[in-house]
């Protein structure tokens, strides 16, 4: 059975999220959903994978690199002409930190099974 390179499917997905949230060019596909789901299904997708590749790191541990990029993503954007930083995006984060939290205690048997 083949195993899933999940550490870099997160590398990857980090960086495609890293270019849309710091590119100042307008992408009309992103930018037709509200904001705050984007966030929301990024983080959560960042922190599947980031449980997948790394299951050695504790929650805490997870939480905090999702944190560091949360912040990262606002603070450079505050520097990006056509963005700004949001607390409110900060919290959409948060929100799909949490839920990935829930997913991989409760709905993922790999999370558990360790695969």
């Amino acid at each position: 059975m083949k195993t899933i390179p999940y550490k870099p499917l997160f590398f990857f997905n980090l960086s495609v999220i890293e270019y849309l949230a710091l590119t100042p060019r307008h992408i009309e596909i992103i930018e037709s959903f509200w904001d705050k789901q984007n966030h929301f299904v990024a983080f959560l997708v960042l922190y599947l994978l980031l449980g997948l590749a790394y299951r050695s790191f504790s929650t805490a541990q997870k939480v905090a690199v999702m944190g560091v990029v949360a912040f990262q993503i606002e603070i450079a954007q505050y520097f990006i002409p056509g963005r700004f930083f949001s607390l409110l995006d900060i919290a959409a984060d948060a929100v799909g930190v949490i839920l990935g939290i829930i997913v991989c205690r409760y709905a993922v048997p790999a999370f558990k099974r360790g695969n």
